[in-house]
C-alpha cells in the first residue's frame, strides 16, 4: 500500500473516525483504525466498537492500493502534529511509515483479518437539512440522562410519522420534545426508534455542521436494529437501544390556567447571577406576580441573592423553585427572544416554550418540561 494525502484532510478524517474507539477495547484490534486505499483514488477510514461504527472517505493519490490496521489514537495524534505538507503513507513489511516533510513516523500494524466486518448502512429512509437536525438534537439531548445504570433514559426516542419527526428525551426530572419535518423516501413511512443521546450528539457536531443534507437510514426488525447517518463523505451507524421507553407524553398538562412571559436573555443572565449563592443541589426560587418575577436563592445565615425582572402574568400569583442548571439548560435551548412558562399547579411540572414577541403565540415545536423542587 502506498498513497499521498493532504495533511489537514488526513488529520480531520482520522480524528473524526477515531472518536468512536472504545476506551477499554474488548479486543486489541478494536483500538485500531482501518485504512483502505483503493485504485479509484479514495482513502477509506473506519472504526468499530460493537455498538457504533464510523467511516470516512477522503481523496488521495493512490500509487498502490491496500488495507492496513493501526492504532487509531496514535494515528490521530500523529496526524494532528504533522507539519502542513502532503503526507506519504507506505506499508513496509509489518509497519506503516508516515513521511511529511522531514518528519517520519513508523507504526506497527495489527492483523486486519481479525477486524470485524462493519455493518452496512441501512437503506435510505429520508433526508433532513444538517443545521435543522443539529439544532433539534441539541435542544433535546440536554434532557437525556447521563446515568448509564438507566440505559433507556440515556437514549432519545425518535418517532417518525410521514414527514414529521418527533424527538423525546427525559432524565426523570425534566423532559424535552422537539418536532421537525424531513423528506422521507416513502410518504407513508413511519417508525419508532431509541437512539443513544451521545450518538446523536456526535452526529450533530460532525455531520450536522456540514450544512448540507443528512441521509438517515433506519432498519428495525431485520435481525439487527440499526440507524445510520451519512453526509459529506462520512458515515456512522449505531445499534438502537432495546427496551420500552416510558410513556412520557402524558406528563404534558392538558391545560395551563396560569402562564408567564419573560424576555429570555435577561432571565438567563439573572439566573446565572442569583444562582451564584445557591450551593450544590439547592434551588433558585421564581415568584411571579403581575408585572414582575422575583428570583432569589439562599436563606438564613447563608449567602443570599435576589433580582426582579419585568414579566407578564396571566392568572394567579405563583412561586416555584428549580434546579438552576435545569433552568439554564431549558432557557438556552429555546433560542427565542421570549420564554413562556405554563403552570398547572405549584407542585406540577412547568412547561417552557419560546415566543418571538411579548404578546405573540408560543412555538410548541419545542417543549421543555421541568419538575419543580419543593420548598418551605
Amino acid at each position: 500500500m502506498k498513497f499521498t494525502v493532504e495533511r489537514d484532510v488526513l488529520a480531520e478524517a482520522v480524528t473524526w473516525t477515531a472518536r468512536t474507539l472504545p476506551t477499554r477495547p474488548p479486543a486489541p484490534v478494536l483500538a485500531g483504525v482501518r485504512m483502505e486505499a483503493d485504485a479509484s483514488g479514495i482513502l477509506n477510514l473506519a472504526s468499530f466498537d460493537y455498538e457504533t461504527s464510523a467511516r470516512s472517505e477522503v481523496p488521495a493519490e493512490v500509487a498502490e492500493p491496500g488495507t492496513v490496521l493501526v492504532s487509531g489514537r496514535l494515528l490521530a495524534e500523529i496526524s494532528r502534529a504533522l507539519p502542513n505538507k502532503p503526507v506519504d503513507v507506505t506499508l513496509e513489511g509489518s509497519k506503516v511509515v508516515l513521511t511529511c516533510g522531514t518528519s517520519r513516523f513508523t507504526l506497527l500494524t495489527m492483523p486486519v483479518d481479525e477486524y470485524p466486518t462493519l455493518p452496512s448502512m441501512p437503506d435510505l429512509s429520508g433526508t433532513v437539512p444538517g443545521e435543522v437536525l443539529a439544532a433539534a438534537i441539541a435542544q433535546v439531548t440536554v434532557a437525556a440522562s447521563r446515568d448509564d445504570t438507566l440505559p433507556l433514559l440515556t437514549g432519545v426516542r425518535v418517532e417518525i410519522d410521514g414527514e414529521k419527526i418527533t424527538l423525546l428525551a427525559t432524565d426523570r426530572y425534566r423532559l424535552a420534545l422537539r418536532e421537525l419535518t424531513w423528506t422521507p423516501t416513502s410518504p407513508g413511512f413511519s417508525s419508532v426508534a431509541l437512539i443513544r443521546a451521545r450518538t446523536l450528539n456526535d452526529v450533530a457536531r460532525s455531520l450536522g455542521a456540514s450544512g448540507g443534507p443528512v441521509n438517515i437510514g433506519l432498519s428495525t426488525g431485520a435481525g439487527m436494529d440499526l440507524v445510520g447517518f451519512e453526509a459529506g463523505g462520512r458515515r456512522t451507524t449505531s445499534q438502537l437501544v432495546d427496551g420500552d421507553y416510558p410513556p412520557v407524553r402524558r406528563l404534558f398538562a392538558d391545560s395551563s390556567p396560569i402562564h408567564a412571559v419573560v424576555a429570555s436573555a435577561p432571565l438567563i443572565d439573572a439566573v446565572k447571577r442569583v444562582s451564584l449563592v445557591a450551593e450544590r443541589n439547592t434551588s433558585i426560587r421564581l415568584s411571579f406576580t403581575e408585572g414582575q418575577v422575583v428570583l432569589d436563592a439562599g436563606a438564613g445565615d447563608d449567602a443570599q441573592a435576589s433580582e426582579a425582572l419585568e414579566a407578564v402574568l396571566k392568572g394567579e400569583d405563583i412561586s416555584l423553585a428549580f434546579n438552576p442548571q435545569f433552568l439554564l439548560d431549558g432557557l438556552g435551548a429555546l433560542n427565542t427572544d421570549f420564554v413562556r412558562l405554563s403552570f398547572s399547579h405549584p407542585k406540577k411540572p412547568v412547561e417552557f416554550t419560546g415566543q418571538d414577541s411579548l404578546d405573540g403565540e408560543d412555538d410548541s415545536s419545542y417543549r421543555y418540561l421541568v419538575v419543580p423542587i419543593r420548598f418551605a
